[in-house]
């Protein structure tokens, strides 16, 4: 018997034909930090397709989650041929949609990206080969069956919203402001329709996270746009590169990734950005107000940005960052726009008592699972005053499993200063009841590690502030490293300089700390991580999350008074 072929129609947001067998996961799957650039192998262990291989397949997953960087990955798969043959997703898409669309208009290559209703992306889901052909698509359980048994077709009913060019914005596409700008404002507009946007917006500042070196795509791309004579028009600050720009020859990283890492970091100062190498932009000076319209990528300083900060910004992915930057103009979409902003779930959380700082990660890790792609907003923290540092630990791991750009706690946060503030008028939401006991499985999650002792202590994912680092020392005051333990804390050049002033730095140094900047913990590898180390503490539910993939190393986690005690014992503290 010949199985039978569903015939369905989706939104092709990349245009083209593919067909082959799918590898479908209903959990979203950050391409940074989840899959390998080289290879293509999913090595987000806590991922139910950990150590499947994306080429030659249709990938289906009901969306990107986690990093920006995505893009930049998705980039070079395509490059180096190691990618999907196709994407489908169940909902729009930005930051893996940009890298095809990047791959596409830079260096022409490209593959379809398709999406689907639920109900449609749940049959592909099912089946076990496809054929794609714009915004149609054949699934069958038999690939052999896709010529011989057709089906009806299932209709879309999206369509195109009509889009309103500015004067400046047809100056850009004219060229009037250069090839760089042209090319920019191309790729702006191509992701504006994407995300339902009528028109652009001016912004005040962006942070590029696109300096993060993905591979050689990442490189040429901004090359590219540096030849053509592109130039920031607006405030452009830069996050963490791989590698300590000034230092990655003495601490021994390998030229074949310090060379074009460091470069690429150079080619975004030569576009005029301002080379603050740092992942927590929130800690500069030049930190965006509330209500503000800015550009941010780098998920963590997105979530901050738009939660903490009350500033405006979607969760933009790499490259796209660039783009915003070289002209000034963004799509008006998404979190720029106050209806955009309310909370999709509501989580009631009881019996605040004996936590620690290992708590907000913790709390951020659990309820970014649940949320998915919904904006939450959290009762039962108003009386436990997290700090900043606790709302920069919470949104950082928030941001590693949802692809949410933002979260609400009541009481804390500036737009939450009730629950009805940030509730859509006439909706009723789902809400969730949370105890500490409910946070067992995330906590046994992060814990990746049974027993081992520690050979290593990783502080700073988020970079570490200058409070943290006074915490640190006082934590540290009197007591002795163990020789076996090294620990090393990430942090901004601005950060590191202020605590230097203070006598921190040496102080933690005498200890036995090392200071590390210009890069963060996702982009380390050997030798700074010792090779020899086979266990790593850390404080941070981001890092626990991604570490396992990104080092091959078991984790531990746990609060920073904790990581003190591993590296004084070898051994967290229970």
């Amino acid at each position: 018997m010949v199985d039978r072929v569903h015939v369905l129609s989706g939104t092709a947001y990349v245009q083209g034909k593919a067909s082959g067998p799918v590898l479908a996961s209903d959990l979203e799957l950050s391409f940074w930090g989840g899959v390998d650039p080289s290879t293509g192998e999913i090595i987000d262990r806590h991922h139910p397709l950990s150590g499947r291989c994306l080429a030659n397949h249709i990938f289906a997953i009901p969306g990107g989650r986690g990093s920006c960087s995505g893009s930049g990955v998705m980039l070079e798969l395509l490059l180096n041929g190691q990618g999907p043959r196709a994407m489908i997703f169940e909902r729009e898409e930005d930051i893996l949609t940009l890298g095809v669309i990047i791959a596409e208009e830079i260096f022409g290559r490209s593959i379809p990206v398709v999406t689907l209703n639920p109900e449609n992306f749940r049959r592909v889901a099912r089946s076990s080969f496809v054929e794609i052909d714009g915004n149609v698509i054949s699934c069958s359980t038999d690939g052999l069956a896709m010529d011989v048994n057709p089906a009806r077709c299932i209709g879309s009913d999206h369509a195109p919203a009509e889009f309103s060019l500015s004067e400046r914005d047809r100056a850009y596409l004219a060229g009037d402001h250069g090839k760089a700008a042209q090319s920019a404002i191309r790729i702006i507009l191509r992701m504006a329709k994407l995300q339902g946007a009528t028109q652009l917006m001016d912004i005040s500042q962006v942070h590029v996270d696109g300096c993060i070196y993905t591979g050689p795509g990442s490189l040429a791309f901004a090359e590219k746009l540096r030849d053509l004579g592109g130039r920031v028009v607006v405030p452009t600050t830069l996050n963490s590169i791989s590698v300590d720009h000034h230092r990655w020859r003495s601490q021994g990283v390998d030229p074949a990734l310090g060379e074009p890492a460091s470069r690429l970091g150079d080619v975004y100062v030569e576009m005029g950005a301002r080379p603050t190498f740092t992942c927590a932009p929130y800690q500069l000076e030049t930190a965006p107000k509330l209500g503000e319209q800015v550009a941010w990528a780098e998920s963590n300083a997105v979530v901050y940005a738009n939660s903490v900060l009350g500033a405006r910004t979607m969760k933009y992915p790499d490259f796209l960052d660039i783009c915003i930057a070289l002209t000034g103009r963004a799509p008006l979409a998404g979190p720029h726009i106050d209806i955009n902003r309310k909370a999709g779930l509501v989580v009631n959380f009881a019996e605040i008592r004996g936590i620690d700082d290992s708590f907000y990660p913790l709390l951020g890790y659990h309820i970014g699972a649940m949320a998915s792609n919904r904006i939450p907003v959290v009762t039962g923290l108003e009386q436990a005053c997290p700090t900043d540092d606790d709302l920069k630990a919470f949104g950082a791991a928030f941001a590693t499993v949802s692809s949410a750009p933002m979260f609400h706690i009541v009481g804390v946060t500036p737009e939450a200063a009730t629950l009805d503030a940030v509730l859509p008028v006439g909706v009723s939401l789902p809400a969730i009841n949370l105890r500490l006991d409910d946070l067992a499985s995330s906590w046994e999650q992060l814990n990746s590690a049974d027993d081992e002792p520690v050979d290593l202590v990783s502080l700073g994912n988020p970079h570490f502030s200058f409070r943290e680092i006074e915490k640190l020392a006082f934590l540290c005051a009197g007591r002795k490293k163990h020789p076996d333990v090294s620990v090393i804390v990430t942090c901004g050049r601005s950060t590191h300089d202020k605590a230097n002033n203070a006598g921190l730095i040496a102080e933690l140094e005498r200890f036995g700390v090392k200071f590390v900047t210009d890069t963060c913990w996702c982009m380390i590898v050997d030798p700074i991580i010792p090779p020899m180390a086979k266990t790593i503490m850390t404080n941070s539910g981001k890092y626990a999350h991604y570490g396992p993939g990104l080092t091959g190393r078991r984790f531990h986690f746990g609060s920073v008074g904790s990581c003190v005690e591993a590296a004084c014992t070898r051994f967290p503290s229970k």
